[in-house]
């Protein structure tokens, strides 16, 4: 006889039902806290071991070069090859964040030169190349030979860099351009690039110097040095980190005129962190004053120029965060070939007691440390 089978129970059924419904919505769905699969745990691992992000700006480092221009031999090594044409000093600003020269040359093949100048300088625009392959990041041209071929070669030299994308100082199409800084952004610090000069033939003041409306140089001389510590003091109030470049001593001088000391306290107090001179074409001292440094001399840099003194040369590099310098460092060298090559070993090492002992010398209230 067949097995009777009885019909479930409705409650069974009922209870049934619920279940698979549950069923189905977790496969579907999922539970929110429940463990996730094995690759995702494996991430959360990855992520545990992970280093964390610095916080805040970390220190960088700005390297410094003296006195640039393509002329003599210099042009030579524009016009075969402006790719390599500053040397194996590239080499030194590849290493560092931030890289700054003053360039000592209108950059125009026009314009008319200066009136009673007996030297005057300009350079093609492949110029701007040069400087770039070199690994140069900003020049300064607020310089006596920044405005050798009048107002026509400015506005050629600021057109060509704007041309190249490459940022120069120091020079405008009226004062505000001139006396505005550079500005950029390095491993979280915000830094301002000033340049100004302090050496330019007096004859030339009225016409050289920008005013409103009027294309020129940014200098310190005068009446225009109360604009300069303006723009520092409008940087500082906007960056971090204020550096400024100024053309300024006296030609085969190893130590700054008598007023260069107050000139840089007065920058320092307007809110620069750095001030570096270079027109000499010798070297001169540099230290730490009022919590800032200051390098009065950086020779002779790219230069068709170099015999005795005006061959010695260098590159300042400061490791610096927010304004403070952290570390400097002198590394000397010597102008080859018209280009910059550096010491080593002991050549290095009795090149820079040379250069800390015009510290001394120059009787300057500089210290070697910060």
């Amino acid at each position: 006889m067949a097995a009777r089978t009885h019909p479930p129970h409705p409650f069974l059924l009922r209870r049934c039902a619920l279940l698979a419904v549950a069923v189905l919505v977790l496969a579907l769905s999922g539970e929110p806290d429940a463990p996730g699969p094995a690759e995702d745990q494996g991430a959360t691992a990855e992520e545990a071991d992970a280093p964390e992000s610095p916080a805040g700006p970390q220190p960088f480092t700005v390297a410094f070069g003296g006195d640039v221009m393509f002329d003599g031999i210099l042009a030579d090594r524009l016009d075969s090859d402006p790719g390599t044409a500053m040397g194996p000093v590239s080499e030194v600003f590849a290493r560092s964040d931030l890289s700054i020269v003053n360039l000592e040359t209108a950059v125009t093949e026009g314009g008319t030169s200066a009136p009673a100048k007996e030297f005057v300088f300009r350079a093609p625009p492949s110029a701007y190349e040069a400087l770039h392959s070199a690994e140069v990041d900003v020049a300064t041209v607020a310089n006596n030979h920044g405005m050798d071929y009048g107002v026509d070669g400015l506005e050629d030299t600021l057109d060509h860099a704007e041309d190249a994308g490459f940022p120069i100082v120091g020079a405008g199409r009226n004062a505000d351009e001139a006396y505005s800084p550079h500005r950029v952004e390095v491993n979280g610090n915000t830094v301002a690039i000033l340049g100004a000069t302090d050496v330019i033939d007096g004859h030339l003041i009225p016409d050289w110097v920008a005013g409103d409306g009027r294309p020129g140089l940014a200098s310190v001389k005068g009446e225009a040095l109360e604009r300069m510590l303006e723009a520092v003091g409008e940087a500082e109030a906007e960056a971090d980190t204020v550096l400024t470049y100024l053309h300024a001593g006296l030609e085969g001088e190893h130590c700054p005129l008598p007023h260069a000391p107050d000139l840089a306290r007065q920058l320092i107090d307007a809110g620069a962190d750095v001030v570096v001179n270079s027109h000499a074409h010798v070297l001169g001292p540099g230290g730490y004053l009022d919590g800032a440094y200051v390098h009065y001399g950086l020779g002779n840099f790219a230069f068709y120029n170099f015999s005795g003194p005006t061959a010695e040369t260098g590159v300042l590099r400061l490791t610096m965060r927010e304004g403070e310098v952290l570390e400097d460092e002198w590394l000397p060298g010597r102008i080859r070939g018209g280009v910059p090559t550096l010491y080593e070993g002991e050549q290095a090492t009795s090149a820079l007691g040379t250069w800390e002992g015009y510290r001394d010398t120059c009787g300057l209230e500089l210290g070697d440390e910060p």
